[in-house]
């Protein structure tokens, strides 16, 4: 009698199977390209310092940069510039503050964030909004 050694590939199927499941059901969220940036319960309120840096990203896409003297508009190609300006002169604090509209496709994110990492930015903050909540008030009082 001689010995028959066969590889069982049900497993494999079962694992395969399950695979293309999960992905059937991630990939239309993925593809969307939208993600909710989540709103704080309970920011911490500090005073804003004239030495920040804010870079804000309205619902066009547009860049708008705060030094501490107000919004300006930046086009795409003068936000590396402008920032290499700014980041040169830093020793110590390379912080900057990001805050974006939540209907933008989050790569036009990723795009500014990256130009900060180039210029010499080594943090990146997020700015979010406090959420919306209603307060009761006390009757009588």
């Amino acid at each position: 009698m001689s010995l028959r050694s066969f590889i069982n590939v049900t497993p494999l199927i079962d694992v395969m199977l399950v695979l293309l499941i999960i992905f059937m059901i991630v990939t239309p969220f993925l593809a969307n390209g939208q993600i909710v940036v989540p709103r704080s319960a309970n920011p911490d309120r500090r005073p804003e310092d004239r030495n920040e840096v804010r870079l804000g990203i309205d619902r066009e896409g547009v860049f708008r940069l705060d030094q501490g003297s107000g919004m300006t508009r930046v086009g795409d190609e003068d936000l590396a510039r402008r920032l290499k300006e700014i980041y040169s002169t830093r020793t110590k604090d390379r912080v900057m503050f990001l805050r974006a509209d939540q209907n933008i496709e989050f790569g036009r994110v990723q795009q500014a964030i990256e130009i900060a990492r180039q210029a010499g930015v080594r943090v990146v903050g997020a700015i979010t909004e406090q959420k919306q909540t209603l307060i009761k008030k006390k009757e009588g009082g």
